[in-house]
Protein backbone atom coordinates (compact mmCIF):
# COMPACT_ATOMS: atom_id res chain seq x y z
CA UNK A 1 0.00 0.00 0.00
CA UNK A 2 1.97 2.90 -1.03
CA UNK A 3 1.26 6.39 0.51
CA UNK A 4 -0.47 9.09 -1.79
CA UNK A 5 1.48 12.43 -1.68
CA UNK A 6 -0.47 15.38 -2.70
CA UNK A 7 1.29 18.43 -1.36
CA UNK A 8 -0.90 21.18 -3.24
CA UNK A 9 -3.23 22.65 -0.06
CA UNK A 10 -4.99 25.06 -2.24
CA UNK A 11 -6.48 27.96 -0.09
CA UNK A 12 -10.11 27.30 -0.95
CA UNK A 13 -13.03 28.97 1.00
CA UNK A 14 -15.23 26.91 0.08
CA UNK A 15 -13.53 23.12 0.35
CA UNK A 16 -15.90 22.20 2.55
CA UNK A 17 -18.79 22.45 0.57
CA UNK A 18 -19.32 18.37 -0.67
CA UNK A 19 -16.13 17.56 0.91
CA UNK A 20 -15.78 13.89 1.77
CA UNK A 21 -15.20 13.78 5.92
CA UNK A 22 -13.14 11.06 7.53
CA UNK A 23 -13.82 10.75 11.25
CA UNK A 24 -11.21 9.16 13.45
CA UNK A 25 -11.97 7.99 16.92
CA UNK A 26 -8.15 7.99 18.23
CA UNK A 27 -8.42 5.70 20.87
CA UNK A 28 -9.47 2.92 18.36
CA UNK A 29 -7.01 4.13 15.20
CA UNK A 30 -4.02 2.75 15.91
CA UNK A 31 -1.55 2.56 19.29
CA UNK A 32 1.60 3.28 18.16
CA UNK A 33 3.40 2.91 21.82
CA UNK A 34 1.42 -0.64 22.93
CA UNK A 35 -0.69 0.40 25.73
CA UNK A 36 -3.69 -1.05 23.47
CA UNK A 37 -5.10 2.76 22.98
CA UNK A 38 -4.53 4.46 20.12
CA UNK A 39 -2.78 8.20 19.69
CA UNK A 40 -1.85 10.63 17.47
CA UNK A 41 1.64 9.28 15.97
CA UNK A 42 -0.74 6.22 15.47
CA UNK A 43 -3.07 8.26 13.11
CA UNK A 44 -0.17 9.87 11.45
CA UNK A 45 0.90 6.44 10.37
CA UNK A 46 -2.04 5.77 9.05
CA UNK A 47 -3.36 8.89 7.11
CA UNK A 48 -1.49 7.04 3.66
CA UNK A 49 -4.94 5.13 4.27
CA UNK A 50 -6.81 7.97 4.22
CA UNK A 51 -5.22 9.43 1.06
CA UNK A 52 -5.96 5.91 -0.99
CA UNK A 53 -9.56 6.48 0.33
CA UNK A 54 -10.10 9.51 -1.41
CA UNK A 55 -11.37 11.56 1.31
CA UNK A 56 -10.63 15.37 1.59
CA UNK A 57 -10.49 15.85 5.39
CA UNK A 58 -10.19 13.81 8.16
CA UNK A 59 -12.12 14.82 11.64
CA UNK A 60 -10.49 13.76 14.81
CA UNK A 61 -12.55 13.18 17.92
CA UNK A 62 -11.08 15.03 21.01
CA UNK A 63 -7.57 14.20 22.40
CA UNK A 64 -7.08 16.92 24.85
CA UNK A 65 -6.32 16.44 28.37
CA UNK A 66 -9.33 14.40 30.30
CA UNK A 67 -10.07 11.93 33.12
CA UNK A 68 -11.81 10.25 30.16
CA UNK A 69 -15.18 9.93 32.33
CA UNK A 70 -16.72 9.80 28.50
CA UNK A 71 -13.58 9.46 26.85
CA UNK A 72 -12.17 12.71 25.52
CA UNK A 73 -15.72 14.90 25.42
CA UNK A 74 -14.67 15.88 29.36
CA UNK A 75 -12.21 17.83 28.90
CA UNK A 76 -9.95 19.26 31.57
CA UNK A 77 -7.50 21.19 29.35
CA UNK A 78 -8.47 22.85 26.22
CA UNK A 79 -4.86 23.76 24.93
CA UNK A 80 -3.26 20.61 25.31
CA UNK A 81 -2.79 16.95 23.83
CA UNK A 82 -3.39 14.33 26.63
CA UNK A 83 -0.40 12.52 27.55
CA UNK A 84 -2.62 9.10 26.93
CA UNK A 85 -2.65 10.59 22.80
CA UNK A 86 0.85 11.94 23.02
CA UNK A 87 1.74 15.61 22.65
CA UNK A 88 1.47 18.94 21.00
CA UNK A 89 4.79 17.99 18.76
CA UNK A 90 2.93 14.61 18.21
CA UNK A 91 -0.17 16.79 16.85
CA UNK A 92 2.42 19.06 14.96
CA UNK A 93 3.34 16.20 13.46
CA UNK A 94 0.23 14.83 12.19
CA UNK A 95 -1.04 18.61 10.76
CA UNK A 96 2.07 17.78 8.31
CA UNK A 97 1.59 14.77 7.37
CA UNK A 98 -2.22 15.15 6.53
CA UNK A 99 -1.43 18.47 4.32
CA UNK A 100 1.86 17.05 2.61
CA UNK A 101 -0.96 14.10 1.55
CA UNK A 102 -4.05 16.91 0.79
CA UNK A 103 -5.62 16.42 3.75
CA UNK A 104 -7.34 18.81 5.38
CA UNK A 105 -7.48 18.68 9.58
CA UNK A 106 -10.45 19.21 11.43
CA UNK A 107 -10.68 18.46 15.04
CA UNK A 108 -13.38 18.04 18.22
CA UNK A 109 -14.57 21.52 20.19
CA UNK A 110 -16.80 20.56 23.01
CA UNK A 111 -17.48 24.16 24.29
CA UNK A 112 -21.20 23.04 26.28
CA UNK A 113 -19.11 21.53 29.08
CA UNK A 114 -16.38 20.99 30.74
CA UNK A 115 -14.73 18.01 32.48
CA UNK A 116 -14.94 18.95 36.80
CA UNK A 117 -11.53 18.30 36.89
CA UNK A 118 -10.52 21.45 34.35
CA UNK A 119 -9.10 23.96 36.82
CA UNK A 120 -12.32 26.46 35.66
CA UNK A 121 -14.41 24.76 37.45
CA UNK A 122 -12.11 23.75 40.33
CA UNK A 123 -11.84 27.30 41.02
CA UNK A 124 -15.70 28.23 40.55
CA UNK A 125 -17.02 25.59 42.73
CA UNK A 126 -14.64 26.38 45.42
CA UNK A 127 -16.88 29.78 46.48
CA UNK A 128 -19.47 32.13 45.31
CA UNK A 129 -17.14 34.51 45.31
CA UNK A 130 -14.38 33.82 43.32
CA UNK A 131 -13.36 35.09 39.79
CA UNK A 132 -15.42 32.07 38.05
CA UNK A 133 -17.82 32.06 40.68
CA UNK A 134 -20.21 32.56 37.38
CA UNK A 135 -18.35 30.89 34.66
CA UNK A 136 -20.97 27.69 34.99
CA UNK A 137 -24.27 27.17 35.84
CA UNK A 138 -25.02 27.61 39.66
CA UNK A 139 -28.67 27.89 41.37
CA UNK A 140 -29.34 27.26 44.68
CA UNK A 141 -32.16 24.47 45.48
CA UNK A 142 -36.09 24.99 46.13
CA UNK A 143 -36.85 25.54 49.68
CA UNK A 144 -37.64 21.74 49.67
CA UNK A 145 -34.01 21.19 48.59
CA UNK A 146 -34.85 19.84 45.35
CA UNK A 147 -33.07 20.59 41.83
CA UNK A 148 -34.10 24.31 40.60
CA UNK A 149 -36.06 22.65 38.07
CA UNK A 150 -37.05 19.24 36.02
CA UNK A 151 -34.25 19.66 33.49
CA UNK A 152 -32.82 15.70 32.59
CA UNK A 153 -29.36 15.00 31.69
CA UNK A 154 -29.05 12.57 28.25
CA UNK A 155 -27.01 10.29 30.65
CA UNK A 156 -29.97 9.58 32.77
CA UNK A 157 -31.69 11.16 35.87
CA UNK A 158 -31.69 14.78 36.96
CA UNK A 159 -29.61 17.36 34.84
CA UNK A 160 -28.86 19.11 38.70
CA UNK A 161 -25.89 17.97 40.82
CA UNK A 162 -25.26 19.04 44.15
CA UNK A 163 -22.30 20.79 45.68
CA UNK A 164 -22.05 20.70 49.16
CA UNK A 165 -19.36 23.49 49.25
CA UNK A 166 -21.14 26.09 47.47
CA UNK A 167 -24.74 24.86 48.87
CA UNK A 168 -26.13 24.96 45.59
CA UNK A 169 -27.03 22.89 42.12
CA UNK A 170 -24.93 22.77 39.08
CA UNK A 171 -26.07 22.21 35.35
CA UNK A 172 -24.87 18.89 34.06
CA UNK A 173 -26.73 17.39 30.50
CA UNK A 174 -24.37 15.07 30.40
CA UNK A 175 -22.64 13.24 33.31
CA UNK A 176 -22.21 14.63 36.48
CA UNK A 177 -18.67 15.06 35.91
CA UNK A 178 -19.21 17.50 32.96
CA UNK A 179 -20.63 20.63 34.14
CA UNK A 180 -22.35 22.87 31.64
CA UNK A 181 -20.44 26.30 31.67
CA UNK A 182 -22.04 29.62 31.36
CA UNK A 183 -21.81 31.14 27.95
CA UNK A 184 -24.07 34.13 29.03
CA UNK A 185 -20.48 35.16 30.36
CA UNK A 186 -18.72 37.19 28.36
CA UNK A 187 -15.66 36.14 29.88
CA UNK A 188 -16.49 32.17 29.18
CA UNK A 189 -17.30 33.04 25.68
CA UNK A 190 -13.75 34.73 25.63
CA UNK A 191 -11.79 31.73 26.94
CA UNK A 192 -13.28 29.60 24.89
CA UNK A 193 -12.66 31.75 21.76
CA UNK A 194 -9.19 32.06 22.74
CA UNK A 195 -9.00 27.82 23.28
CA UNK A 196 -10.07 27.84 19.15
CA UNK A 197 -7.40 30.38 18.59
CA UNK A 198 -4.98 28.30 19.90
CA UNK A 199 -5.85 25.41 17.33
CA UNK A 200 -6.49 27.91 14.21
CA UNK A 201 -2.61 29.06 15.10
CA UNK A 202 -1.21 25.30 15.46
CA UNK A 203 -2.91 25.16 11.37
CA UNK A 204 -5.92 23.01 11.71
CA UNK A 205 -8.16 23.07 9.17
CA UNK A 206 -12.01 23.56 10.40
CA UNK A 207 -13.80 22.23 13.76
CA UNK A 208 -16.27 20.52 14.55
CA UNK A 209 -18.61 21.23 17.44
CA UNK A 210 -20.24 18.92 19.61
CA UNK A 211 -23.41 19.57 20.96
CA UNK A 212 -23.90 23.38 19.56
CA UNK A 213 -27.29 23.82 20.05
CA UNK A 214 -26.50 23.11 24.24
CA UNK A 215 -23.99 26.47 24.66
CA UNK A 216 -27.20 28.36 26.02
CA UNK A 217 -29.75 28.01 28.49
CA UNK A 218 -32.88 29.53 29.39
CA UNK A 219 -31.83 32.21 32.25
CA UNK A 220 -35.05 31.58 34.23
CA UNK A 221 -34.55 28.23 34.67
CA UNK A 222 -38.10 27.73 33.68
CA UNK A 223 -39.43 23.76 33.73
CA UNK A 224 -39.38 22.34 30.05
CA UNK A 225 -42.86 21.41 29.14
CA UNK A 226 -44.07 17.73 28.96
CA UNK A 227 -43.24 15.90 25.14
CA UNK A 228 -46.78 14.14 24.06
CA UNK A 229 -45.82 10.61 23.26
CA UNK A 230 -47.17 10.53 19.87
CA UNK A 231 -44.22 13.53 19.43
CA UNK A 232 -41.33 11.20 20.86
CA UNK A 233 -38.39 9.33 19.02
CA UNK A 234 -35.81 7.43 19.39
CA UNK A 235 -32.96 9.88 17.29
CA UNK A 236 -30.70 11.51 20.06
CA UNK A 237 -31.67 9.46 22.91
CA UNK A 238 -32.77 5.87 23.14
CA UNK A 239 -36.56 5.53 23.57
CA UNK A 240 -35.88 3.73 27.20
CA UNK A 241 -34.26 7.43 28.60
CA UNK A 242 -36.96 9.59 29.93
CA UNK A 243 -35.08 12.44 28.15
CA UNK A 244 -37.44 11.94 25.52
CA UNK A 245 -40.28 12.81 27.79
CA UNK A 246 -39.84 16.46 27.62
CA UNK A 247 -39.74 19.49 25.05
CA UNK A 248 -36.37 20.75 25.47
CA UNK A 249 -37.10 24.65 24.72
CA UNK A 250 -35.36 25.61 28.37
CA UNK A 251 -32.51 23.47 28.37
CA UNK A 252 -30.84 24.05 25.01
CA UNK A 253 -31.72 25.58 21.89
CA UNK A 254 -31.72 29.10 22.97
CA UNK A 255 -31.84 32.23 20.79
CA UNK A 256 -28.80 33.53 22.71
CA UNK A 257 -26.51 30.92 20.65
CA UNK A 258 -26.80 32.78 17.17
CA UNK A 259 -24.84 36.18 18.43
CA UNK A 260 -22.28 33.26 20.12
CA UNK A 261 -21.78 31.23 16.72
CA UNK A 262 -21.15 35.14 14.68
CA UNK A 263 -18.36 35.52 17.19
CA UNK A 264 -17.19 32.32 16.25
CA UNK A 265 -17.29 32.47 12.87
CA UNK A 266 -15.98 36.04 12.41
CA UNK A 267 -12.58 34.65 14.33
CA UNK A 268 -12.67 32.25 11.96
CA UNK A 269 -12.85 34.01 9.16
CA UNK A 270 -9.30 35.82 10.10
CA UNK A 271 -7.92 32.70 8.99
CA UNK A 272 -7.87 31.34 5.49
CA UNK A 273 -10.26 28.30 3.94
CA UNK A 274 -11.52 27.37 7.77
CA UNK A 275 -14.79 25.51 8.19
CA UNK A 276 -16.75 23.82 10.93
CA UNK A 277 -19.67 21.63 11.20
CA UNK A 278 -21.96 21.83 14.03
CA UNK A 279 -23.52 19.01 15.49
CA UNK A 280 -27.48 19.69 16.48
CA UNK A 281 -28.86 16.99 18.45
CA UNK A 282 -32.55 17.69 18.97
CA UNK A 283 -35.38 15.12 17.77
CA UNK A 284 -38.27 17.56 17.40
CA UNK A 285 -36.78 20.47 15.68
CA UNK A 286 -33.31 19.42 14.65
CA UNK A 287 -33.86 20.21 10.95
CA UNK A 288 -35.10 23.60 11.89
CA UNK A 289 -32.10 24.42 14.11
CA UNK A 290 -29.78 23.77 11.34
CA UNK A 291 -31.22 26.23 9.54
CA UNK A 292 -30.91 29.15 11.70
CA UNK A 293 -27.21 27.96 11.95
CA UNK A 294 -26.46 27.67 8.94
CA UNK A 295 -28.31 30.84 7.34
CA UNK A 296 -26.70 34.10 6.35
CA UNK A 297 -23.07 33.10 5.42
CA UNK A 298 -21.78 34.24 9.46
CA UNK A 299 -22.70 31.29 11.69
CA UNK A 300 -21.39 27.70 11.19
CA UNK A 301 -20.74 26.61 7.24
CA UNK A 302 -22.32 23.35 8.49
CA UNK A 303 -23.90 21.78 10.42
CA UNK A 304 -25.76 18.32 10.64
CA UNK A 305 -29.01 16.73 12.38
CA UNK A 306 -29.66 12.78 13.56
CA UNK A 307 -32.14 12.07 10.29
CA UNK A 308 -29.77 9.49 8.78
CA UNK A 309 -28.94 8.62 12.41
CA UNK A 310 -31.69 7.25 13.69
CA UNK A 311 -32.49 4.08 14.44
CA UNK A 312 -35.48 3.33 12.27
CA UNK A 313 -35.02 2.23 8.86
CA UNK A 314 -33.76 3.78 6.21
CA UNK A 315 -35.84 3.89 3.19
CA UNK A 316 -36.67 5.76 0.15
CA UNK A 317 -39.00 7.82 2.02
CA UNK A 318 -37.13 8.59 4.26
CA UNK A 319 -34.16 10.30 1.93
CA UNK A 320 -36.24 12.13 -0.06
CA UNK A 321 -38.56 13.69 3.30
CA UNK A 322 -35.37 14.59 4.76
CA UNK A 323 -33.77 16.35 2.36
CA UNK A 324 -36.35 18.01 1.65
CA UNK A 325 -37.10 19.27 4.67
CA UNK A 326 -33.62 20.17 5.25
CA UNK A 327 -34.29 22.45 1.91
CA UNK A 328 -37.40 23.87 3.33
CA UNK A 329 -35.68 24.55 7.17
CA UNK A 330 -32.42 25.73 5.53
CA UNK A 331 -33.21 27.26 2.38
CA UNK A 332 -29.43 29.01 2.55
CA UNK A 333 -27.75 25.89 4.70
CA UNK A 334 -25.43 23.59 3.52
CA UNK A 335 -25.64 20.03 5.56
CA UNK A 336 -23.28 17.47 6.71
CA UNK A 337 -24.41 14.38 6.26
CA UNK A 338 -23.57 10.82 7.98
CA UNK A 339 -24.67 7.20 8.36
CA UNK A 340 -22.44 6.14 11.53
CA UNK A 341 -20.57 7.95 13.92
CA UNK A 342 -18.88 7.45 17.37
CA UNK A 343 -22.29 7.33 18.96
CA UNK A 344 -24.88 5.18 17.73
CA UNK A 345 -24.93 1.48 16.24
CA UNK A 346 -23.27 1.09 13.05
CA UNK A 347 -25.66 1.45 10.03
CA UNK A 348 -24.83 -1.75 8.54
CA UNK A 349 -25.91 -3.43 11.56
CA UNK A 350 -28.40 -0.98 12.59
CA UNK A 351 -30.36 -0.87 9.49
CA UNK A 352 -29.64 -4.49 7.68
CA UNK A 353 -29.93 -6.45 10.62
CA UNK A 354 -32.21 -9.03 8.45
CA UNK A 355 -30.24 -7.98 5.21
CA UNK A 356 -28.64 -11.44 3.55
CA UNK A 357 -26.24 -9.70 1.20
CA UNK A 358 -24.72 -7.12 3.17
CA UNK A 359 -21.79 -6.58 0.63
CA UNK A 360 -24.45 -5.32 -1.85
CA UNK A 361 -26.08 -3.86 0.50
CA UNK A 362 -23.51 -1.71 2.12
CA UNK A 363 -22.13 -0.75 -1.40
CA UNK A 364 -25.48 0.83 -2.10
CA UNK A 365 -25.70 2.69 0.56
CA UNK A 366 -22.40 4.34 0.54
CA UNK A 367 -23.35 5.07 -2.77
CA UNK A 368 -26.36 6.59 -1.64
CA UNK A 369 -24.83 8.49 0.94
CA UNK A 370 -22.04 10.00 -1.51
CA UNK A 371 -24.44 10.85 -3.72
CA UNK A 372 -26.88 13.15 -1.48
CA UNK A 373 -26.49 16.88 -1.53
CA UNK A 374 -24.35 18.09 1.42
CA UNK A 375 -20.89 16.96 2.28
CA UNK A 376 -20.23 13.47 4.19
CA UNK A 377 -18.80 12.00 6.71
CA UNK A 378 -17.65 8.86 6.57
CA UNK A 379 -16.66 6.94 9.82
CA UNK A 380 -13.77 4.84 10.59
CA UNK A 381 -14.06 1.28 9.95
CA UNK A 382 -17.38 1.74 7.65
CA UNK A 383 -15.42 1.75 4.33
CA UNK A 384 -14.75 -1.96 5.64
CA UNK A 385 -18.35 -2.85 5.72
CA UNK A 386 -17.61 -3.52 9.95
CA UNK A 387 -20.66 -4.38 12.08
CA UNK A 388 -21.58 -3.47 15.31
CA UNK A 389 -19.88 -5.15 17.66
CA UNK A 390 -21.66 -6.91 20.42
CA UNK A 391 -19.86 -6.31 23.64
CA UNK A 392 -20.16 -8.36 27.05
CA UNK A 393 -21.21 -6.58 29.97
CA UNK A 394 -18.24 -6.69 32.04
CA UNK A 395 -16.12 -5.26 28.88
CA UNK A 396 -18.25 -1.98 28.46
CA UNK A 397 -16.40 1.43 29.01
CA UNK A 398 -19.53 3.42 28.00
CA UNK A 399 -20.86 5.11 31.17
CA UNK A 400 -24.47 5.45 29.00
CA UNK A 401 -24.04 2.12 28.30
CA UNK A 402 -23.27 0.92 31.85
CA UNK A 403 -26.85 3.72 32.67
CA UNK A 404 -28.97 1.50 30.60
CA UNK A 405 -27.84 -1.66 29.65
CA UNK A 406 -29.23 -4.44 28.98
CA UNK A 407 -32.09 -2.44 26.64
CA UNK A 408 -29.61 -0.18 25.53
CA UNK A 409 -25.75 -1.25 24.90
CA UNK A 410 -23.93 2.15 24.69
CA UNK A 411 -21.55 2.99 22.30
CA UNK A 412 -18.83 0.58 22.81
CA UNK A 413 -20.13 -1.60 19.84
CA UNK A 414 -19.31 1.34 17.21
CA UNK A 415 -15.73 2.14 18.95
CA UNK A 416 -13.63 -0.98 18.80
CA UNK A 417 -10.15 -0.85 17.34
CA UNK A 418 -10.14 -0.68 13.62
CA UNK A 419 -8.59 -3.74 11.98
CA UNK A 420 -5.63 -3.01 9.77
CA UNK A 421 -4.31 -7.18 9.10
CA UNK A 422 -5.73 -9.87 9.87
CA UNK A 423 -2.44 -11.93 10.46
CA UNK A 424 -0.85 -9.17 12.84
CA UNK A 425 -1.16 -9.55 16.85
CA UNK A 426 -4.73 -7.21 17.71
CA UNK A 427 -5.27 -6.89 14.04
CA UNK A 428 -2.31 -4.87 13.68
CA UNK A 429 -3.92 -2.00 15.83
CA UNK A 430 -1.89 -2.36 18.97
CA UNK A 431 0.87 -4.90 20.48
CA UNK A 432 -0.73 -4.79 23.48
CA UNK A 433 -1.74 -7.92 25.28
CA UNK A 434 -5.15 -6.36 26.05
CA UNK A 435 -6.74 -3.01 23.97
CA UNK A 436 -9.17 -1.30 25.96
CA UNK A 437 -11.96 -2.45 23.93
CA UNK A 438 -11.95 -6.29 22.55
CA UNK A 439 -11.33 -6.75 18.79
CA UNK A 440 -14.16 -9.12 17.50
CA UNK A 441 -13.38 -11.70 14.86
CA UNK A 442 -15.36 -11.04 12.52
CA UNK A 443 -14.13 -7.80 12.68
CA UNK A 444 -10.43 -9.15 12.07
CA UNK A 445 -12.09 -11.23 8.65
CA UNK A 446 -12.44 -7.97 7.34
CA UNK A 447 -9.08 -6.45 7.65
CA UNK A 448 -7.93 -3.73 5.77
CA UNK A 449 -5.51 -6.30 3.90
CA UNK A 450 -7.83 -8.64 3.41
CA UNK A 451 -9.93 -6.43 1.21
CA UNK A 452 -7.25 -4.08 -0.65
CA UNK A 453 -6.94 -4.68 -4.09
CA UNK A 454 -9.61 -6.89 -4.27
CA UNK A 455 -12.35 -5.48 -6.83
CA UNK A 456 -15.48 -6.91 -5.23
CA UNK A 457 -14.40 -5.81 -1.57
CA UNK A 458 -15.93 -2.56 0.30
CA UNK A 459 -12.84 -1.26 0.66
CA UNK A 460 -12.35 -0.90 -3.25
CA UNK A 461 -15.85 -0.15 -3.54
CA UNK A 462 -15.20 2.75 -1.32
CA UNK A 463 -12.35 3.98 -3.07
CA UNK A 464 -13.21 3.49 -6.62
CA UNK A 465 -17.23 5.23 -5.75
CA UNK A 466 -14.61 8.57 -4.31
CA UNK A 467 -12.61 8.45 -7.19
CA UNK A 468 -16.22 8.33 -9.38
CA UNK A 469 -17.84 10.75 -7.42
CA UNK A 470 -14.75 13.38 -7.44
CA UNK A 471 -15.24 13.36 -11.54
CA UNK A 472 -18.13 15.25 -11.43
CA UNK A 473 -18.49 18.68 -9.77
CA UNK A 474 -22.60 18.49 -9.82
CA UNK A 475 -22.27 15.22 -6.60
CA UNK A 476 -20.24 17.40 -4.44
CA UNK A 477 -22.14 20.91 -5.09
CA UNK A 478 -25.15 20.03 -7.25
CA UNK A 479 -28.79 20.73 -6.01
CA UNK A 480 -30.64 17.57 -5.91
CA UNK A 481 -34.55 16.87 -7.49
CA UNK A 482 -36.45 13.46 -6.83
CA UNK A 483 -38.47 11.93 -9.22
CA UNK A 484 -41.61 9.92 -9.21
CA UNK A 485 -40.40 5.72 -8.37
CA UNK A 486 -41.70 2.72 -6.96
CA UNK A 487 -41.95 1.51 -3.59
CA UNK A 488 -38.30 0.60 -2.99
CA UNK A 489 -36.80 2.56 -5.60
CA UNK A 490 -35.49 6.26 -5.38
CA UNK A 491 -34.71 8.14 -8.33
CA UNK A 492 -33.04 12.02 -7.96
CA UNK A 493 -30.63 14.23 -10.19
CA UNK A 494 -28.07 15.91 -9.26
CA UNK A 495 -27.49 19.43 -10.81
CA UNK A 496 -24.77 22.12 -11.45
CA UNK A 497 -24.52 24.39 -14.11
CA UNK A 498 -24.94 22.51 -17.32
CA UNK A 499 -24.32 18.75 -15.79
CA UNK A 500 -27.23 17.31 -14.56
CA UNK A 501 -26.65 13.56 -13.25
CA UNK A 502 -28.85 10.82 -12.37
CA UNK A 503 -29.10 8.60 -9.48
CA UNK A 504 -30.98 5.66 -9.45
CA UNK A 505 -31.25 3.29 -6.08
CA UNK A 506 -33.07 -0.13 -5.87
CA UNK A 507 -33.29 -0.51 -2.10
CA UNK A 508 -34.85 -3.85 -1.70
CA UNK A 509 -33.85 -7.46 -1.80
CA UNK A 510 -35.34 -8.43 -4.87
CA UNK A 511 -34.78 -7.72 -8.93
CA UNK A 512 -36.24 -4.18 -9.98
CA UNK A 513 -37.49 -2.24 -13.37
CA UNK A 514 -36.65 1.44 -12.90
CA UNK A 515 -38.24 4.08 -15.32
CA UNK A 516 -35.74 6.28 -16.10
CA UNK A 517 -37.11 10.08 -16.13
CA UNK A 518 -37.71 11.74 -19.43
CA UNK A 519 -34.98 12.70 -21.42
CA UNK A 520 -31.94 11.27 -23.28
CA UNK A 521 -29.46 9.20 -20.45
CA UNK A 522 -25.64 8.31 -20.75
CA UNK A 523 -24.46 5.95 -18.84
CA UNK A 524 -22.04 6.73 -16.65
CA UNK A 525 -19.11 3.97 -15.81
CA UNK A 526 -16.72 3.51 -13.42
CA UNK A 527 -18.36 3.25 -10.23
CA UNK A 528 -18.66 -0.32 -10.18
CA UNK A 529 -22.48 -1.18 -10.01
CA UNK A 530 -23.96 -2.69 -13.54
CA UNK A 531 -27.77 -2.53 -14.44
CA UNK A 532 -29.39 -3.12 -18.18
CA UNK A 533 -31.35 -0.50 -20.04
CA UNK A 534 -33.75 -1.25 -22.39
CA UNK A 535 -36.51 1.40 -23.73
CA UNK A 536 -35.54 3.79 -20.98
CA UNK A 537 -35.86 1.63 -18.28
CA UNK A 538 -33.29 0.40 -16.22
CA UNK A 539 -33.08 -3.33 -14.28
CA UNK A 540 -31.01 -3.38 -11.53
CA UNK A 541 -30.29 -6.13 -8.93
CA UNK A 542 -30.99 -6.48 -5.39
CA UNK A 543 -29.50 -3.39 -3.58
CA UNK A 544 -28.50 -2.11 -7.50
CA UNK A 545 -27.81 1.44 -8.24
CA UNK A 546 -27.59 3.28 -11.59
CA UNK A 547 -25.58 6.93 -12.81
CA UNK A 548 -26.02 8.50 -15.85
CA UNK A 549 -25.46 11.85 -17.03
CA UNK A 550 -28.20 13.95 -19.52
CA UNK A 551 -26.60 14.43 -23.23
Amino acid sequence: MSAVSNPVMTPDKDWWRGAVIYQIYPRSYQDSNGDGIGDLKGITARLSHIAELGADAIWISPFFTSPMKDFGYDVSNYVDVDPMFGSLTDFDGLIAEAHRLGIRVMIDLVMSHSSDQHAWFVESRSSRVNPKADWYVWSDPKPDGSPPNNWLSIFGGSAWQWDPTRMQYYLHNFLTSQPDMNLHNPEVQDALLAATRFWLDRGVDGFRLDTINFYFHDKELRDNPALAPERRNASTAPAVNPYNFQEHIYDKNRPENIAFLKRFRALLDEYPAIAAVGEVGDSQRGLEIVGEYTSGNDKMQMCYAFEFLAPEPLTPEVVRNTQNAFAAAAPEGWACWAFSNHDVVRHVSRWGANVLDREAYAKMLSALLLTQRGSVCIYQGEELGLTEADIAFEDLQDPYGIQFWPEFKGRDGCRTPMVWDDHAVQAGFSTAQKTWLPIPVEHTLRAVNTQFGKPDSILEHYRRFLAFRRQYPAFAKGDITFHEAGEDLLIYTRALGNETLLCAFNMNADEATIALPTGEWIELEGHGFTGAVNDNKVELPAWGAYFARHA
